[in-house]
């Protein structure tokens, strides 16, 4: 099992890697083996992803990119190959959004643009450059980081841009898995529902946004950082080895849920011998 999920040699490249969830990603797959090359705009954010999974034991090279812009990353997966003699793995982490909590008719047209030139433009561009060395090899893999908002819509959802972006990189995602797959070249997206990390804590508890998202989760809570340990180094594995062109929410159930809400539930209340009632904890047996 062990060598199941090992990427022991591998070279994986993570971008947005300089704080939140690309920081866990990028561990994870170095705990599992890989060479990470840590890329992101903020170079050094970036050098402290270096450090700590240096500090573990691990190998890691900081590389500034913005992924907008194709030459810059076409020079960072040369740089990537260049280091460690291959390219295996791809996590497209990096993408931004918009907290203001704007609605969609208010919204700014260029942020729209910005956001979509990074959260979909941007992955493209790396899954293109990524590409031409996984098909030279016959091997690779791409994890793109998608949204349960590229599933379908959420209200209140007042990122236009962030909804349209995610939606196309599920598109993408299954395109690109049907067109690479029989090259050797699996594509497959995590689908993250609302996790609390250093990005967006403050935002979420501060606008009671929280409360809602707990609400609307079978689970009661929102997603931690570490929940997505697992389906990452799934995906990047062989314990993966015939998934390909997956879109994986990791949500709590929330998007099985179809509208599914807080309880009580007017339901509970039909029985009057009390048998809507849920087991709890500690229940005791009849």
């Amino acid at each position: 099992m062990d060598d199941l999920f090992s990427l022991k040699g591998q070279t994986a490249i993570v971008t947005g890697a300089s704080y939140g969830l690309g920081v866990t990603f990028a561990n994870v797959l170095a705990g599992a083996g890989a060479n990470i090359v840590a890329t992101a705009r903020s170079i050094d954010k970036l050098e402290q992803t270096q450090h700590g999974i240096e500090a573990k034991g691990g190998k890691c090279v900081a590389i500034g990119c913005d992924v907008t812009d194709y030459a810059q990353v076409e020079a960072m997966t040369k740089q990537a190959a260049d280091t460690f003699g291959r390219v295996d793995i791809l996590v497209n982490n990096a993408g931004i959004s918009d907290a203001r909590g704007i609605r969609s008719e208010r919204s700014d047209n260029d942020m729209f643009a910005q956001i979509v030139a990074t959260d979909l433009v941007g992955l493209w561009h790396c899954s293109r450059a990524a590409a031409q060395y996984m098909l030279r090899q016959g091997k690779g893999n791409i994890i793109n980081i998608s949204s349960i908002l590229g599933l379908g819509g959420f209200a209140p959802g007042t990122v236009p841009g962030y909804f349209a972006a995610k939606g196309g990189v599920n598109n993408l995602t299954k395109m690109l898995a049907c067109e690479w797959g029989d090259r050797g070249v699996r594509v497959n997206a995590l689908a993250p529902h609302f996790f609390d990390s250093e990005m967006t804590h403050e935002i979420l508890v501060g606008s009671g946004f929280m409360q809602v998202l707990e609400d609307r989760t079978p689970m009661r809570r929102i997603g931690r950082e570490a929940d997505l340990a697992g389906p990452i180094l799934f995906l990047a594995s062989e314990a993966s080895s015939f998934v390909n062109g997956v879109v994986l929410p990791i949500d709590g159930g929330l998007t099985a849920a179809n509208g599914f809400g807080a309880p009580p539930f007017p339901s509970d209340l039909w029985d009057p011998e009390g048998r809507g009632a849920p087991l709890m904890p500690g229940t005791p047996w009849s």
